[in-house]
């Protein structure tokens, strides 16, 4: 039997229905020939019944009869692949149907042996929240070593598996920043690509491991100098102030703010302040709207979101 190009590695926990659309995603992928894993970490019920509901023969079912936690989930799946290149995703998020192929072509034209892609952000509605462009390789790789710029956590990368067993693994010890400890070590083996439209969208919901602060907090500091480099703290609480706003935690919010502005991140908090402030005047006055040099990179994604719900008949 032929190997498939891709085996696609998904942790799941307790999310049947999400796990459902994820899926979806994956098996209308175009041009490449894949298998998706599913690694059950412990859930109570509904993964068996999201899988076998697809009845497709490319994706099984592995389970853990208690909960082992993400990254070991993760490390399991790949254990259990076949395909030359390694994807991860994540069962709540989703991809466009391009996905997998227009990673696989920018590889080939990079020679590249990893390789990221560009995410909208979306909510549990499907409906587009934010997202940019995703840095060039030369900056995300330079930043890589002090600050996370992989778009998308580990939905949007896939590596050869060949580079995957050179770097390693998935710390079973890290939960929130262990893609970024992963992409460290894979980036000191070689740059990555990027596949730059946007094809993965990265669902924010209320059960979403990423708003746990006080466990990114304690993850960060056994980073920080793990592999000779100090990580940017400013970064780091201005992206918590964003993911505090995000869960309506706004003393959380104004909290990290601060953190941030005190370690040089003053120019991005103003910005993040004054946006919400035009936006709670734009609701009461008429003002002219201000031109978003995004928007029409996000309106990209709007189509394939749209059909990704038709196709699954929700």
């Amino acid at each position: 039997m032929t190997p498939p190009q891709v085996s696609v590695v998904i942790p799941t926990h307790n999310r049947s229905t999400l796990l459902a659309l994820t899926l979806r995603s994956v098996l209308w992928q175009e041009d490449v020939s894949l298998e998706a894993i599913v690694v059950d970490d412990g859930s109570i019920a509904g993964a068996v019944q999201a899988v076998s509901g697809l009845d497709d023969p490319r994706v099984r079912l592995i389970r853990n009869k208690s909960a082992q936690g993400v990254s070991s989930a993760r490390n399991r799946g790949i254990d259990e692949s076949h395909g030359d290149w390694i994807a991860f995703l994540d069962d709540d998020d989703l991809w466009a149907p391009r996905k997998l192929a227009a990673q696989l072509k920018a590889a080939a034209e990079s020679r590249c042996s990893w390789v990221y892609a560009g995410v909208v952000k979306i909510d549990e509605r499907n409906e587009i929240m934010g997202g940019k462009p995703p840095p060039l390789p030369r900056k995300l790789i330079e930043r890589l070593p002090r600050w996370n710029l992989v778009p998308g956590g580990c939905s949007g990368v896939v590596v050869t598996r060949e580079a995957l067993a050179s770097a390693g693994g998935f710390d079973p010890g890290l939960v929130n920043l262990a893609d970024w400890d992963l992409w460290i070590r894979l980036g000191r083996n070689g740059p990555p690509a990027c596949a730059p439209d946007p094809l993965v969208a990265y669902r924010y919901h209320s059960g979403q491991a990423s708003l746990n602060v006080a466990l990114i907090l304690e993850e960060a500091d056994r980073l920080d100098g793990r592999y000779g480099h100090r990580i940017d703290r400013g970064a780091l609480h201005h992206y918590l102030a964003h993911r505090c706003l995000v869960a309506g935690r706004p003393l959380g919010t104004v909290e990290h703010w601060v953190r941030a502005a005190l370690r040089g991140q003053a120019r991005p908090v103003a910005t993040d302040v004054a946006g919400m402030l035009r936006a709670r005047v734009r609701r009461r006055l008429p003002l002219p709207q201000r031109p978003d040099p995004h928007a029409a990179w996000r309106t990209s994604a709007m189509g394939w979101l749209s059909t990704v719900q038709d196709h699954t008949g929700s």
